[in-house]
């Protein structure tokens, strides 16, 4: 059955203001200022001139083409950050409403896949998982578990257990072995939130999928660092990030492969 377009324009709709409040995040939340990791204080200004961004200039993705990328008051460019994370946030949405229709199923795929996204470009830039989005995602996901009874929130908490107590192993154990710091505290709390919306089954998965894409794209890197004798740091919530977007689409299908696989049907 095709999807009610009104539906579809609301979840986009959502998405592009959702994206706006994720551009904020993003821009803020690294800073290590208190008053300055402050979400609502003070309102958006521009860097350059400090002129407050009235309203009708603040409008997601819109006002951005609008002004043409550009300040109303001292014609500044404007990161084009804005309108891209804004349009994906959008695109996320309307993808979700798309694949599981209107219900929790579509809320839990948007909102972890914004969080997905904000932590993933925080963690690129600057090497460090909030713990807003960490905690904050957190708490959602197991709001959102309530959906499926008692039976879901157990097993949204039961996930989050799991998700901090992997990755805490591998820092406790790395940092035995390897005598120095092998896991940063900012990804356990992330796979604690990971696993509040996928399972403990999934947050195994988002693991170990995690680990195979950053191996590949960390590997290059490893020999020309080598090479230049010095020492690359690895964005790992980044690679996190993008295991649990696969494991939350298609996790069960996979973890269901390669049981059949194993037992040699």
């Amino acid at each position: 059955m095709a999807a009610d377009p009104i539906l579809v324009f609301a979840a986009g709709v959502l998405g592009l203001c959702l994206g706006s409040f994720l551009n904020v995040c993003i821009v803020r939340l690294p800073n290590e200022s208190p008053k300055a990791r402050s979400l609502f204080r003070p309102p958006s200004s521009c860097p350059k001139c400090k002129h407050r961004i009235a309203w009708r200039d603040n409008i997601p993705l819109v006002s951005w083409l609008v002004l043409r990328g550009k300040c109303r008051s001292c014609g500044t460019a404007i990161s084009r950050q804005y309108p891209i994370v804004e349009a994906v946030v959008a695109l996320l949405w309307i993808a979700a409403v798309l694949a599981y229709g209107p219900g929790a199923q579509a809320v839990r795929a948007g909102v972890l896949g914004t969080v997905l996204l904000g932590i993933a470009i925080i963690d690129l830039r600057h090497k460090v998982i909030p713990d807003e989005l960490n905690y904050g995602g957190l708490v959602l996901g197991l709001a959102l578990s309530l959906a499926g009874g008692h039976g879901g929130l157990i097993g949204a908490v039961l996930g989050a257990a799991v998700g901090w107590g992997v990755l805490w192993v591998v820092r406790v154990v790395g940092a035995w072995v390897l005598k120095q710091e092998a896991m940063g505290w900012g990804d356990i709390k992330m796979m604690a939130m990971v696993g509040a919306f996928v399972g403990w089954r999934n947050v195994l998965l988002t693991v170990f999928l995690g680990a195979i894409v950053g191996t590949v794209f960390y590997l290059p890197l490893l020999v020309a660092d080598l090479r230049r004798m010095r020492r690359h740091e690895l964005p790992f919530g980044v690679f996190l990030a993008v295991g649990a977007a696969i494991t939350f689409v298609a996790g069960d299908g996979l973890i269901s492969w390669y049981l059949q696989f194993v037992r040699g049907g």
